[in-house]
């Protein structure tokens, strides 16, 4: 099913449908204009290009001679005017015909933007890597794509630029359990990030020596920063590792 579109014209009608209520699930950028207004038309394909760059944004167009209850609603004196409203509030807002960097900046003030998608084959993940060698998160999909396979130096090699990265070292000291030969703990390294595996993997540190009860701390510690955006509940296990380390 395609995404819908980033981009829509709203009117009196439809506004606190598109925009206010819309805006409690995305921020959305509208753009007050009108056909004979120059920097308006100038403006628009700006807008357009940098929304669709972004990809955390809406942005809807309102033609202020078409919208006119709208236009007053929000005192609209000079266009273009740009306002941008989070939560059904305008959070962020500016008039006049801007240059591209400022709306960039702008747009990241009202949202951060999307970070780009992963490719999920080993190829795509390589050529991701070697694009950004700094970013760690081609890094950590491909380490952990090649750890699952069992390719535990190239996952090591992979990972190793990134040691200061929590999830980089998490997914190395998963690669250091496993080369340990510990058959019980590498089946437990090889399971799910989530949180039950990793009260697992804290409950299974409590009673263990070192090296292994570092290496499953920064395993701990790695998988809680993975997951914590998928499932901010995993933010409570800080807790509870610091009770079986101390």
């Amino acid at each position: 099913m395609p995404s819908p579109s980033p981009i829509l014209d709203t009117t009196d009608a439809t506004f606190d449908i598109d925009v206010v209520a819309g805006s409690g699930r995305r921020p959305v950028v509208v753009d007050f204009w009108a056909g004979w207004c120059a920097p308006c038309r100038t403006l628009g394909p700006i807008l357009e290009d940098a929304v669709t760059r972004h990809g955390g944004v809406t942005l809807a167009k309102l033609d202020v001679d078409a919208n006119q209850a709208t236009a007053a609603r929000f005192g609209i004196q000079g266009i273009p005017a740009v306002k941008g409203f989070r939560d059904g509030r305008v959070v962020a807002e500016f008039v006049g015909l801007q240059p591209r960097a400022q709306v960039d900046r702008f747009l990241a003030q009202l949202a951060p933007p999307s970070p780009p998608e992963l490719p999920s084959d080993e190829a795509g993940l390589r050529a991701a890597v070697d694009a950004g060698p700094e970013s760690p998160a081609p890094r950590r999909a491909l380490g952990r794509l090649l750890l699952a396979d069992g390719r535990l130096d190239e996952a090591d090699q992979v990972l190793a630029p990134m040691r200061h990265d929590p999830v980089c070292d998490g997914l190395r000291a998963r690669i250091e359990i496993c080369r340990s030969g510990d058959p019980a703990l590498t089946a437990l390294v090889s399971n799910r990030q989530d949180a039950a595996a990793l009260r697992r993997l804290i409950a299974t540190l409590r009673g263990s020596a070192e090296p292994d009860r570092s290496r499953l701390r920064r395993a701990v510690v790695g998988g809680i920063e993975a997951e914590r955006l998928r499932d901010p509940s995993v933010e409570s296990l800080r807790g509870e590792l610091a009770a079986a380390l101390f």
